[in-house]
Order: structure tokens, then sequence, then C-alpha cells
């Protein structure tokens, strides 16, 4: 099998990389031409010098798969693929798109006869050795066509990938995975925090952790990653405590909202990267201000030890 690959960041590049390795040919292109060059002598794969030269490289049913930023680029992207490609061709967005969109370019797609599926892709910078974690969305014929290179990208042929749903399935399971990942992190760092707090028993966290990930109901791979983390850190000092968002934590609180569905632990994880990242910390100065108006509370001022 054969497809193009548009956009060649970390997801993409070793997305070709495990494809080359699973036998699939694969011409990729990105704004990077070195990054370009660079991949097509490592792996094998075909440079394109554009999206209009990776398309024609390919024969059909062409298959364009792209691993772009959610939002505008991804949006022009296909708007500007679509007169390239003829009936029977599919697109895939294996970026982080919103569910809603998603559903609205498939069916703009389908009324040029062009096939489209969404990839909701978990793996990070892991999925090159362990394989990634496909959830897509797709009509049956397109899934049926994608299933080969699916299952190259996959743990293994039987497990790691599913198709999931009609067009918007995809990413929008994604995107509640993603939630629920906010929630774990969340809890593992509160936990943790709490652990270190009490410095009467001297906690070694690495040993902690470590402990934890062996019969442990909290073993997780986050937890693996996290006991890695501390075996060489454990102070931290020099990460700033600043933890950005993605738009998929921001989806899920909404669609819960939506749907009039509780979910208090996956909101207060997104409230706290919030938190996380007001540098001025207004809000606190005023809680502090307002203390201080109704109980004559000591206001701790900028500079002041703890």
């Amino acid at each position: 099998m054969k497809l193009a690959m548009i956009g060649l960041g970390k997801m993409g590049a070793n997305m070709v990389r495990r494809l080359r390795r699973g036998g699939i040919d694969v011409v990729g292109y990105d704004r990077d031409s070195a990054v370009v060059t660079g991949l097509a002598k490592e792996s094998g794969m075909i440079a394109a010098s554009s999206v209009d030269d990776a398309v024609a490289k390919l024969s059909g049913p062409r298959i364009v798969w792209l691993m772009l930023p959610s939002g505008d680029p991804t949006e022009h992207q296909i708007r500007a693929l679509a007169p390239m490609l003829t009936k029977g061709d599919i697109v895939v967005d294996g970026g982080n798109s919103n569910y809603h969109d998603t559903q609205r370019r498939g069916v703009w797609l389908a009324e040029q006869g062009i096939g489209f599926m969404d990839s909701g892709t978990s793996g990070g910078v892991w999925g090159l050795e362990n394989g990634y974690c496909l959830m897509v969305g797709a009509n049956d014929a397109v899934a049926k066509v994608m299933k080969p290179i699916l299952q190259a990208l996959a743990p293994s042929a039987a497990h790691g990938w599913a198709h999931v749903g009609p067009v918007g399935a995809g990413h929008f399971t994604k995107m509640i995975h993603n939630g629920i990942e906010y929630g774990m992190m969340q809890s593992l760092a509160e936990g943790l925090e709490l652990l270190k707090g009490k410095q009467e028993f001297s906690l070694d966290l690495a040993q902690v952790t470590e402990l934890w990930r062996h019969s442990s109901v909290v073993r997780s791979w986050l937890l693996d990653l996290t006991a890695e983390a501390l075996k060489g850190d454990q102070k931290l000092d020099k990460v700033a405590p600043f933890v950005p968002d993605s738009g998929e934590g921001r989806w899920t609180v909404i669609e819960a909202v939506d749907q009039g569905v509780a979910a208090p632990v996956l909101t207060l994880a997104l409230q706290m990267r919030f938190n996380s990242q007001n540098e001025k910390g207004f809000g606190y100065r005023l809680l502090s201000t307002m203390r201080n108006a109704f109980g004559g509370h000591a206001i701790k001022h900028a500079g002041d030890k703890k």
C-alpha cells in the first residue's frame, strides 16, 4: 500500500517510520524541506516538494493522511487538497480536531465523492516503538481500505486500533480519552504532592511510585512515566509550575455541559491547568484582600517569607 503523509512533526515523522517498518510505502511532505530530506534518507520515504507533488506521486485510490494542528491549518489544507483528488480517494485527519469540525468536513468531502476518516491518535513520542492507539471514525468502505495501514501503525494487527463509528466518532472518542487523561494526571500529581509534604516520613517518591507499578490498583502507563521521571529528579526545581491545556480538555468539559452530565473530576482537572497558567494571580490577590476586609486577616505581601 501507499499513502502520503502531510506534516512531519514529532508524531507525523514517527508514524512514517513505523509505516515504513511495516512495509507501507509513504510519500512525505512538510514545510521544512530539511525534515523531508532527512526522513527520506533515513526511512526510505519518498520525498515530496509540495502537497501537489505528494498527491501526484500516489496511485488510486489515493490516500492522504494529515498530521497538522487542529483548526485553521487542517481546515485550509483540506480545502486546498480536495480539488487535487477524485472520487474514491481518501483523506485522513490524524490530528486533534474538534469532532464537530470533523463531521462537517466529512459531509463536504462526501458530496465530492471523497472518502474521509478521522483518527484519534494516542501514543505520543513512544508510538514509534510501542505502536499507536488509533480510534477511527469512517464508513465501512473507507475503514476496509485503511485497515492494513491502521494495523501497521498499531501495537499489533489485532490490538490497539478500532473502527469505533462513523465520521466524527474517532475524534470524539479521543477527546473524551484526553479528558480522562487530565483527571488521572491531576490525581497522581495531588497524591504525590501530599506524600512529599509529609516531611516527618522522608518518603522517597521514586521508591513509592516504583512500588505502585507492581500489582497496585493504580498502576498505569502514566505511573510508569512518572516513576521513571522521579528516579532522576524528585525536587523538580528546574520545572516551571505551568501546565498548558489542549483544546480537547476544554471540548470534553463543554460536551459534559451540553449533555448535562456531571463531570467534576475532568472539569476541575482542566481548571487546575488554567490556574497554573495565571501568572498574575489576580484572583488569589483579590481573595486575600477580601479576607482582610471582612475578617482582618493578615495579607502576605510579595517578597514576604513563607
